[in-house]
């Protein structure tokens, strides 16, 4: 039966702008913000192999710019340090961050540590308290993957514990995400389906999690119908424009719905593999998210049953989600997706995997608790597959 909708609130104070060549219309941004100094944390080396954003930089040639390159890999607490250092010494009006969404994550931290003057770690020792930025951030993503371009969360490599420590405030969005698919046409097949990945989980989770309201359900949904028709065009054919622009704004969608929601089981078990592998974030991700969805159906299979909806699979008049997880599972077959055991995890990991996720906040976000023999069974169920073998029968 039908019941009213539940009271919620939602407040999302980030202003976006999408297209294509919407990136090279930075400098009028800047000086509407009245700035003329800025930081650029940049991926290292990204004009080599970007074309669009070594135009972006160019575009920017007008203004003092303090550049600032990220290596290579996820971010961790000595990057982010190191990166809010530069920061500091810039003397910067605004922080322009270019790049995938490990490039947005880390200037997120980055401008928190110099605002509150401490390291990474003395803030996440601390009582966390998040001021209102007093620098703007401009987040410009070249993948279309995290949504970390509308996110108030970033998630951080804890490299002496191998843990990933995720932080999250709305006072950690950017004021501005500027979404151009253009910088992301040049993103290799393995990447865009990485990213992608992590972005349709994110679409999924946000109906699936326990704090969802109709107006992340109505985002997500969309972001969902996009990327799932557009995900496996993209990975073939990275010049298809249309896929290419489908995939960028379903995730900026899917990243707002994330804040609107939340992520559930698939990110706390994908960022538990990534601290103790180092291995992409997508990529976790996508190393579980059948087998989380496996799990969740049985607790919520009308939520799933709409995802499956929006993804265009076909109705098979079962009704208890597993439609959704074979499709998911037909996806990661047809972008040639790893398995766990490929990144070298073991039997022996199991244990110390499970106890990361049961301990991860994601998880308290399903519909309903996890036990740890359910987490232990979906690294398990993960761990023993040997290839992508979409004839497997969801029981």
């Amino acid at each position: 039966m039908s019941q009213p909708v539940l009271p919620f609130v939602n407040h999302l104070p980030v202003r976006v702008e999408f297209g294509e060549g919407a990136a090279l219309r930075l400098p009028a941004l800047l000086e509407d913000l009245g700035v003329d100094r800025i930081a650029l944390l940049i991926d290292e080396g990204l004009e080599q192999f970007n074309p669009a954003a070594a135009a972006v930089v160019r575009a920017l040639d007008g203004l003092q710019v303090s550049r600032i390159e990220k290596p290579a890999g996820e971010p961790t607490i000595t990057m982010v340090d190191d990166v809010a250092a530069q920061i500091r010494e810039s003397g910067c009006g605004a922080i322009v961050a270019l790049g995938g969404g490990s490039v947005i994550d880390t200037a997120k931290a980055a401008r928190l540590c110099v605002q509150v003057k401490c390291t990474l770690s003395e803030f996440l020792r601390s009582a966390r308290t998040y001021p209102a930025p007093d620098v703007p951030l401009v987040a410009v993503p070249t993948s279309a993957g995290t949504g970390s371009e509308v996110s108030g969360g970033a998630v951080v490599t804890d490299t002496e514990n191998d843990r990933k420590s995720g932080i999250a405030h709305p006072h950690l969005r950017a004021q501005h995400a500027v979404v151009d698919p253009e910088l992301t046409w040049s993103m290799p097949p393995t990447m865009t389906a990485n990213v992608g990945i992590d972005a349709l989980a994110q679409g999924i989770a946000a109906v699936v999690a326990k704090v969802r309201t109709p107006i992340g359900d109505a985002i997500a949904l969309e972001s969902v119908r996009l990327m799932g028709r557009s995900l496996l065009a993209a990975y073939r054919d990275g010049q298809d424009h249309t896929a290419r622009s489908e995939m960028s704004c379903g995730s900026m969608m899917a990243g707002l719905a994330m804040n609107i929601s939340d992520c559930t089981a698939e990110h706390s078990l994908g960022q538990a593999i990534g601290g103790v592998t180092g291995a992409p974030h997508g990529l976790t991700i996508g190393l579980v998210l059948a087998e989380t969805l496996e799990r969740e159906r049985h607790h919520v299979p009308d939520r799933l049953e709409r995802v499956a909806d929006a993804m265009g699979v076909p109705d098979d008049g079962s009704r208890d989600g597993s439609r959704l997880v074979r499709a998911v599972r037909e996806l990661l077959a047809d972008l040639e997706f790893p398995v766990l055991r490929d990144l070298g995890v073991t039997e022996s990991d199991l244990d110390s995997l499970s106890d990361a996720a049961l301990d991860d906040y994601f998880l308290t976000m399903s519909p309903h608790p996890w036990s740890r023999d359910e987490v232990h069974g979906a690294f398990r169920a993960a761990l023993d597959l040997e290839s992508r073998d979409t004839t497997l029968v969801v029981s």
